[in-house]
């Protein structure tokens, strides 16, 4: 049996991210969430506060075995704009904030060195401001969340 790991990223509108990610061959499962903030059990409602510290992430379990967390980075940079301070496209606030919460040195390691590549890979016209944090509680959100664009038959991201 295939190890699943799990990577956990933030880049806005979670709706539009969930969807880019099952997208990917080797993706095993994506769930909604929020996760970096001080409040447990959170909601929706609280979150949209801003006064939580969560951002909205993320959850991927995937097969490194198809899908490498490098391959993974690479789509996260891709699909959002990680220049913007808790901003994505309409959406403002610290919980659209461009994060990366990594599971382990090695997912820690990876990250940096990919942001630190793409800060000077001339695709991005100003200063990457992507936080790189470790992994906290994942609080999944409201069953609503989940699939949201999907279930809409919506086949575009949110960015």
């Amino acid at each position: 049996m295939a190890t699943i790991e799990k990577a956990t990223f933030g880049a806005g509108c979670f709706w539009g991210v969930e969807l880019q990610f099952r997208r990917i061959k080797g993706v095993i499962d994506v769930a909604v969430g929020y996760e970096g903030g001080h409040v447990d059990h959170v909601t929706y409602q609280q979150v949209c506060t801003g006064q939580t510290g969560h951002a909205e992430v993320v959850e991927i379990d995937f097969d490194p075995q198809i899908v490498s967390y490098d391959e993974l980075l690479e789509v996260f940079w891709s699909i959002h704009d990680p220049t913007t301070l808790n901003r994505q496209g309409p959406d403002v606030g610290t919980q659209y904030r461009s994060v990366i919460f990594y599971h382990s040195v090695t997912q820690q390691q990876a990250a940096e060195r990919a942001k630190a590549a793409a800060n000077t890979s001339g695709r991005f016209l100003s200063a990457i401001v992507t936080e790189i944090s470790p992994a906290q509680t994942f609080w999944r959100a409201e069953d609503y969340h989940q699939r949201y664009l999907e279930k809409r038959g919506i086949d575009i991201a949110c960015h």
